[in-house]
């Protein structure tokens, strides 16, 4: 018998949300394990906000919000408040009642930025790995290190004279600007609309862009990141946020670190030798213009052993996480203006790519 299209509208729904989700989709271990991290921050919670006043948006369900735009590509956060309102899959992650008014896209904005400038997403991603069920993945001797370029939200046209000379981009939305001849450098010019953006090329050859540079610390074991920056451009930033990110990291004993050819510098092996880390890097055998081979700190005493090769292999799979970042979670995501702000989305975006990891390594090791 063929039913009527009546397209009845009942007044009450007696089905919870709960029950809409499927018991094996793939939210169901991420949320577990993101409520189970953001209940060990309740007393952080609780120190960022007032005790007086309107109650705000809850901290716990700003970062879930933030955790879907990553994990679904939301390019806006306009567009990620209509999904809110009429997904059910995405009020059943954020925890947001069926019945409950879904938040003006620009309070949200303004609420999880206090969130990101209080430096709430590093924390998050260190709660996540002190988890018991995590912290029996991670490895605690064996680690990579590496760094990528993150676009910066601001445009070469914004790149002007500190001194105020310069020819403006002509009237309108996205008025022309004539960069013939003109000589630009991170001495002289700045970006009027993020000026801690930095113009920096990757190589000889290639295009130059404003950014800033993402830096990542993985386990070797699992591919996990366990720890995570970003920072300014600049020739030496990627071996001085390692040290930053060794010095951070609870070790106790010795442990090795592999890198790209591009931390071979001997100061940096140095520093690694004074931290009790054996340096597992890529030798640079690049040769100058007199045909002079460059100097190295990494010998036969490092690459003799067969770790040494391992490391080589574990290494490029950092790769991967800059791939998910860039793909998944990548500039559309990091439309913040700022070192301060984009180091917390950037940050956040790296506990995504774990959250998304985990579960997979728990059902097979379980």
């Amino acid at each position: 018998m063929r039913g009527a299209d009546g397209q009845p509208e009942g007044l009450f729904s007696y089905i919870r949300l709960e029950e809409r989700i499927p018991a094996d989709h793939p939210l169901r271990g991420i949320k577990a394990l993101a409520d189970e991290a953001l209940s060990s921050l309740d007393r952080r919670f609780d120190a960022l906000y007032s005790s007086m006043g309107r109650p705000s948006i809850p901290p716990e369900m700003l970062l879930r919000a933030t955790l879907l735009q990553a994990f679904f590509s939301v390019r806006s956060e306009r567009m990620l408040m209509e999904q809110i309102n009429y997904n059910l899959l995405f009020r059943w992650f954020v925890g947001l009642p069926m019945d409950a008014e879904v938040w003006h896209p620009t309070v949200f904005t303004h609420n999880r930025d206090r969130l990101l400038e209080a430096e709430v997403a590093h924390e998050f991603l260190a709660a996540l790995l002190s988890l018991p069920q995590v912290k029996k993945l991670l490895s605690n001797e064996h680690f990579s290190v590496d760094g990528t370029l993150i676009d910066a939200w601001a445009s070469m046209k914004s790149f002007r004279p500190k001194d105020g000379s310069g020819e403006p981009p002509t009237a309108g939305r996205n008025g022309e600007r004539n960069f013939h001849k003109e000589k630009r450098s991170n001495e002289t010019h700045a970006s009027t609309t993020d000026p801690d953006a930095r113009l920096y090329r990757k190589a000889a050859g290639r295009e130059s862009r404003l950014c800033f540079m993402g830096h990542v610390l993985m386990e070797n074991r699992n591919g996990l990141a366990v720890d995570a920056t970003l920072t300014r451009v600049t020739g030496t930033a990627e071996r001085e946020a390692a040290l930053a990110m060794l010095d951070r990291s609870k070790r106790t004993g010795r442990i090795t670190v592999g890198a790209d050819k591009a931390y071979d510098v001997i100061s940096f092996v140095e520093d690694l030798r004074g931290r009790k880390v054996t340096p597992h890097i890529a030798i640079n055998g690049a040769v100058s213009k007199r045909g002079v081979a460059r100097r190295t700190a990494v010998d036969g005493r490092t690459t003799r052993h067969a770790g040494y090769g391992i490391s080589q292999i574990c290494r490029k799979r950092i790769e991967e996480v800059f791939g998910w970042i860039k793909a998944q979670a990548g500039h559309a995501k990091l439309k913040v203006r700022g070192c301060a702000k984009a180091k917390a989305v950037f940050i956040f975006a790296v506990a995504a790519y774990n959250l998304v990891r985990i579960p997979k390594l728990l059902e097979e090791t379980a």
